[in-house]
């Protein structure tokens, strides 16, 4: 099984396989052409987004700069709008609903180190999915870590750091990210 396969399984692999590394960097140059483009050039960066991006809805706006490690990994569903310095580290894939709103600085992390040091220093990491549900809200200064699913219907507050699942119909927050109060659905 090579290193991308693994990866792709949410198997601990070699984060410098040649492999890995390729989908990083073509990434990287990308996200950097997108964050240089002037504001006026929106129709273009819409089009750019709408290629790297796995699956986009038929209205997005991203607020650049914005940052992701792959792309084809993200899906994002009908009216998604996210503020500055979104970041997506998309080594496993994220999935975002309809009707998402996210604020400044918001990162979305599928990929970490091995806590034992002598893994970490040989570059063994993991990828987990995330997975967010429809009519999300995130406040600013949001982190969402490794298989992490948020149902619908949530508020999630600023600065929290979700580690855990967050269930339907509910307002979360703090670090780590705890349900605060239910919310009514009208």
């Amino acid at each position: 099984m090579t290193e991308k396969e693994k990866q792709e399984q949410g198997l601990p692999y070699y984060g410098l396989d040649p492999e890995v590394l390729k989908g990083l960097s073509e990434c990287e140059e990308e996200c950097f052409y997108l964050n240089h483009l002037s504001p006026s050039k929106r129709e273009e960066r819409t089009e750019r987004l709408r290629k790297l991006l796995g699956k986009t809805g038929s209205w997005f706006r991203i607020i650049q700069p914005f940052f992701c490690d792959y792309g084809f990994n993200i899906e994002i569903g009908e009216k998604f709008f996210a503020n500055t310095n979104l970041v997506i580290l998309d080594e496993a894939k994220v999935t975002f609903g309809d009707n998402i709103y996210i604020a400044p600085n918001c990162s979305f992390y599928t990929v970490g180190h091995a806590i034992d040091p002598q893994e970490r220093n040989a570059e063994i990491q993991y990828a987990y999915p995330i997975k967010v549900g429809n009519n999300v809200w995130f406040g600013g200064n949001v982190v969402v870590l490794p298989g992490v699913t948020i149902g619908n219907n949530v508020t999630i507050g600023a600065g929290s750091v979700v580690t855990k699942d967050i269930p339907d119909n509910v307002v979360a927050v703090g670090n780590p990210c705890k349900v605060i109060r239910k919310i009514e659905v009208k």
